[in-house]
């Protein structure tokens, strides 16, 4: 079986939806059920992939099913796809900063589970951050997001820094390789904008600094808010970046081997990233999100 990573960077809000919410939310977005952690199933971003190479003519009537699967296994002869798309799970996390506009946040336990999955991407780990202090101290490869007294200041959290974090700085470079492999622009910004915090605080905001946008329905009459018609949604923000991984068998209905299986999806998505929409709330703008496929770091290290 063959691997390859992939990362979804949101442009605008991102709304992967479970449903009516139990809450004061009354549209929630996807979430870990062990970690509470923000995602996109795979089931969603497999849809839009199919849609994408369906449109780009680029494979035949029998490559197509041998790597999706058939549209309809009633009618068709029944078989899985050779494709395997992985949720993906939350990154970073862009959090308002009192300075330098918003802080690019990730955290230990994150990278982690990133890390994890490098190999199989045939790339190398690397060592995991260690904070000083677990729940009041974040560590930064540069310190363009800091506040007064050397003050990381988010949201109303104020944290201790550790600056020019070997181990950040590691980091940050690498996300911003993979994110923007032909933008250096970019990836200067990202760095300066990185930052690993603690567990504890990295798990406070991915619950309470997602983005809610009140929603009403006018009444084409009266032209007021229709009765009970004012509902709350929320979203993952626009600058949030998520991670997963691709996966391709041996095709199950022709001869292909894994290998040819991923050649043929590297023929619809030849380009190193792809511009497409994901989840719901699409006429409204949300979801438009930047596929990224080629995790060869602009340096030319290992893919």
């Amino acid at each position: 079986m063959e691997h390859q990573l992939f990362y979804l960077h949101a442009l605008s809000a991102l709304h992967a939806g479970t449903g009516q919410g139990v809450g004061a939310i009354d549209l929630p977005i996807a979430r870990a059920r062990a970690t509470q952690l923000p995602l996109l199933p795979g089931s969603s971003l497999k849809g839009v992939l199919r849609d994408h190479a369906k449109q780009a003519k680029t494979l035949d009537d029998k490559s197509l099913p041998a790597l999706f699967g058939p549209d309809n296994i009633g009618m068709d002869n029944p078989h899985a796809g050779a494709l395997v798309v992985g949720d993906a799970n939350l990154l970073i996390l862009p959090v308002r900063a009192f300075c330098g506009v918003v802080a690019f946040a990730t955290c230990p336990f994150i990278l982690r589970r990133y890390a994890r999955d490098l190999p199989a991407a045939h790339r190398e780990q690397l060592p995991i951050p260690t904070l000083a202090d677990t729940n009041t101290e974040a560590a930064l490869p540069k310190c363009s997001v800091l506040g007064a007294d050397q003050k990381l200041l988010l949201e109303d959290l104020d944290l201790s820094i550790q600056p020019n974090h070997t181990e950040a700085k590691a980091w940050g470079h690498h996300l911003a390789e993979v994110l923007y492999p032909h933008d250096a622009d970019w990836r200067e910004e990202f760095v300066k904008h990185f930052a690993i915090l603690p567990d504890n605080v990295f798990s406070f905001l991915a619950d309470t600094a997602t983005e809610i946008r009140a929603r009403v329905r006018i009444d084409p009459n009266t032209r007021t808010v229709a009765t009970g018609a004012l509902w709350y949604e929320e979203n993952l923000p626009a600058e949030s970046v998520l991670w997963g991984m691709l996966a391709f068998s041996p095709s199950r209905n022709s001869a292909g081997s894994a290998q040819e299986m991923q050649n043929k999806f590297k023929t619809c998505f030849s380009q190193p990233e792809q511009l497409m929409q994901l989840g719901g709330k699409h006429t409204i703008g949300r979801g438009l999100c930047r596929l990224v496929l080629n995790t060869k770091p602009a340096g030319g290290g290992q893919a």
